[in-house]
Parts: C-alpha cells; sequence; structure tokens
C-alpha cells in the first residue's frame, strides 16, 4: 500500500511539461544594445537639462549684473548731491 501512494504523488510530476524558449523573461532589458542606448538617452537628457539649467543662471547674472549697475549709478548720484 505504501508504493501506492507514493506512485500516486510521483505521477504528476512526471507529466509535468516544461516549456522552454530561446529567450528568457526580460532579455531585452538585460541586453548590452538596450543598456547602452539607455544609457545614451539618459546622458542626453541630463545635457539638456543641465544647458538650460546653464542658460537659466546665465540670465540671471545679467539680471543681477544690471541690478548692480542701476544702484552703483544711485549711489554716486546721492554722493553728488551729499
Amino acid at each position: 500500500m505504501l508504493a501506492r501512494f507514493t506512485a500516486a504523488r510521483r505521477l504528476p510530476q512526471l507529466f509535468a511539461v516544461r516549456y522552454s524558449s530561446s529567450q528568457v523573461e526580460g532579455s531585452v532589458a538585460k541586453s548590452k544594445e538596450f543598456s547602452k542606448k539607455e544609457k545614451a538617452h539618459e546622458d542626453e537628457y541630463i545635457h539638456r537639462h543641465e544647458m538650460e539649467q546653464l542658460a537659466k543662471m546665465r540670465k540671471q547674472i545679467e539680471q543681477k549684473k544690471a541690478e548692480l549697475e542701476a544702484l552703483e549709478k544711485e549711489r554716486e548720484a546721492l554722493e553728488k548731491k551729499a
């Protein structure tokens, strides 16, 4: 009787079908070409973002320079009056 239960437990394992394919799930995301392309896109985005930030900073610097010149002219005018 013990052999009958053991054999019954093994039957499903004998008939289990495993499918295999040449591609593994997520294999595209792991490929070197995809990684290189993704890194290139990220680098391009970062470069573009940094250029935008630099342009904003340059604009702010120019505004501050103009503000400083206006304040210096105002100071010189006040010194002439005194």
